[in-house]
């Protein structure tokens, strides 16, 4: 749910669409900097900035998720990889090459 202050910001997002949403990973670690991907021990470590680790040292989640409903300062959607409660930065129109905005 949005804040009301931002509501204005959120009327034009309609089910269907693809937007982009950024998040603060706010339970993440800045102090790893390797990991085994997806925790698979069997897997050997690699460098967090190629994995989706949401530890790093500036713990920014990226997330392309499909509208699903708006209802007032709610808006649902759908393949967002975020733990409840995690803080929105930011969200962005996914723009097609033939489309300016």
């Amino acid at each position: 749910m949005f804040d009301e202050t931002v509501r204005e910001g959120i009327r034009d997002l309609e089910p269907g669409a693809d937007i982009l949403v950024l998040t603060w990973l706010d339970r993440a670690r800045r102090d790893i900097l390797a990991v085994h991907p997806r925790g698979d021990t069997a897997r050997p470590r690699q460098g967090v900035f190629s994995t989706r680790s949401p530890d790093r040292p500036n713990p920014i989640g990226l997330h392309r998720v499909s509208v699903v409903s708006v209802e007032g300062a709610r808006v649902l959607v759908r393949d967002l990889e975020a733990l409840d409660g995690t803080p929105i930065v930011d969200v962005k129109p996914v723009l097609d090459r033939d489309t300016e905005r």
